[in-house]
């Protein structure tokens, strides 16, 4: 089963900067491509950003764009999310999840189970 542990939320003003972690859990992360996820107070979950098993391949929802980076660090079985210029809106709580691909192009479709997330917090 695949399981991932995310880490490095925070309370942050806006303007600022965060990094999240995702790190697997008992398998090995290389083979999947792998999405960050949000879910905001009073909003769906959405897709925040995801990137292919050998992080050629990266995709971004619009509002994170320019802001965002997606990363991955297969020897540390970890993938990263830097986020930047953050904005009240970012507040979340934030997860990973392995994702679909489509040959060698990542989805935000998630499959299998979901971590606890991390909450980010953007407040003055």
């Amino acid at each position: 089963q695949l399981q991932f542990v995310e880490s490095g939320g925070g309370l942050v003003q806006p303007g600022g900067s965060l990094s999240l972690s995702c790190a697997a859990s008992g398998f090995a992360l290389d083979s999947y491509a792998i999405g960050w996820f949000r879910h905001g107070p009073g909003k769906e979950r959405e897709g925040v950003s995801c990137i292919s098993s050998s992080g050629g391949s990266t995709n971004y929802a619009d509002s994170v764009k320019g802001r965002f980076t997606i990363s991955r660090d297969n020897a540390k079985n970890t993938v990263y999310l830097q986020m930047n210029s953050l904005k009240p809106e970012d507040t979340a709580v934030y997860y990973c999840a392995a994702v679909r691909a489509i040959q060698v192009m990542c989805t935000m479709i998630p499959f299998g189970s979901w971590g606890q997330g991390t909450q980010v917090t953007v407040s003055s």
